[in-house]
């Protein structure tokens, strides 16, 4: 499968904003989604994860309560409604899929994706 993130821009803080990952080249529903962020200077951050169904969904603890993560499995797509947005969500996002991993791993862990997508820029000004 093949990815691609869209939907960043430069927005004030506490605006919306929803990101768009596309997924082409593969069966969209054999992944799990899961989408990252990468600001200067620091290494992934998780933000959020959805299954292949869409019935469950995890949430980094710097984003519970503003973001909702979600896909739509007949149009191959995956999305993530970032609201409340803070200067501090400033970063480049990634959406990224995996297929299977082990029990004890879990989908807050960037090194389980197997596929990432180019990154989209969001920006918050304060």
């Amino acid at each position: 499968v093949q990815l691609q993130a869209s939907g960043g821009g430069l927005v004030q803080a506490g605006d919306s904003l929803r990101l768009s990952c596309a997924a082409s080249r593969g069966t969209f529903t054999r992944y799990e989604i899961g989408w990252f962020r990468l600001a200067p200077g620091a290494g992934h951050d998780f933000v959020a994860s959805v299954s292949r169904d869409g019935g469950r969904m995890e949430y980094g603890d710097s984003v519970k309560g503003r973001f909702i993560v979600s896909r739509d499995n007949a149009k191959n797509m995956a999305y993530l409604q970032m609201n409340r947005l803070k200067p501090e969500d400033t970063a480049v996002y990634h959406c990224a899929a995996v297929a299977q991993y082990s029990p004890s791993q879990t989908s807050v862990n960037p090194s389980i994706y197997t596929t990432w997508g180019q990154g989209t820029l969001v920006t918050v000004s304060s």
